[in-house]
């Protein structure tokens, strides 16, 4: 039986379907956050993080009311504690009916013009406020975290044996410090697939602990890579590595964030960011920045 959450994001994905040639807010489909999260043991009404969603739109394009095109990056972020997330294919389509719309006497009064309304469209549809943000053209991207070190740098990559690609929990290993320890681990194979159209996605994670305990890095790689042919949306498979690293920490006392920067697919990215309420750790801050473009790893 389909779930409501795979009824309501298989509206366009897995289709053929004819997009708009004029503005048409019809095309946006949201999705619930309750139901991956209820399997999970993440209530709602006492979430264990805060953070956000970011998106990058690649290929925003629209006209001045003389037929002039223009095009940017577009930015939007909104908080991971709204009820809903907006399936990226409905997304895709409805920026698109942009394309051929025109608005504006000049590109400036055009692009805050459509500013407006997709701020207006994606909040109404989302429940929450998103900010929404045109990156101009020629705006220098910033390089953000610079202190991880990747996680391969700490285990012997000939011992390593992985075998699990199933999101495995039990391949977590921890062991007690004598004092509290920071740790900055980039991880950048991390891939998991969509759970209506099953295409792969590909991302980085990057993920910083403060606690007295080690979760060992052998065992983050291994369970990291069961996530291999795993179903699920980023923002999904952002909150599930959350919560399982954060049933291994003292969750009065340690921090934990997780952010999950995905590569672009169909022109469109997602990058989830989750993290403790106690979390002092500020690296993401040009990544939030919604007037920001940050540099996300080689691969970019």
């Amino acid at each position: 039986m389909q779930s409501i959450t795979d009824d309501a994001a298989s509206k366009f994905l897995g289709k053929k379907t004819d997009g708009s040639d004029i503005y048409d807010p019809s095309f946006l489909v949201a999705v619930p956050r309750c139901e991956n999260r209820k399997q999970y043991n993440i209530d709602d009404n006492n979430l264990p993080f805060v953070g956000y969603d970011i998106w990058h739109a690649y290929e925003f394009s629209s006209m001045t009311n003389n037929g002039l095109p223009y095009t940017r990056l577009l930015k939007l972020k909104y908080n991971c504690n709204s009820e809903y997330i907006a399936e990226s294919k409905s997304l895709k389509l409805y920026l698109n009916s942009f394309n051929m719309s025109r608005y504006g006497n000049n590109i400036k009064e055009g692009l805050d013009i459509c500013k407006d309304i997709i701020q207006k469209d994606l909040s109404q549809l989302l429940k929450t406020d998103v900010d929404v943000c045109f990156i101009e053209n020629n705006a220098q991207m910033v390089v953000i975290f610079d202190e991880f070190q990747n996680i391969l740098d700490f285990v012997s990559e000939k011992d390593l044996k992985i075998n699990n690609f199933k999101e495995t929990p039990e391949l977590l290993e921890v062991k007690s410090l004598d004092a509290i320890k920071k740790h900055y681990l980039h991880f950048d194979s991390l891939r998991s697939n969509c759970r209506v159209t099953h295409q792969p996605d590909f991302g980085d994670a990057f993920i910083y602990y403060k606690s007295t305990q080690h979760i060992e890095e052998n065992s983050l790689i291994k369970y990291l890579c069961s996530f291999r042919t795993e179903y699920h949306f980023h923002e999904e498979c952002c909150e599930m590595i959350y919560k399982r690293l954060y049933d291994l920490l003292d969750k009065d006392n340690d921090e934990l964030f997780v952010g999950i920067l995905y590569t672009r697919r169909g022109g469109i990215d997602i990058c989830p960011v989750r993290l403790s309420k106690n979390c002092t750790f500020n690296g993401a801050e040009d990544l939030l920045n919604i007037a920001k473009y940050a540099r996300k790893s080689i691969k970019q």
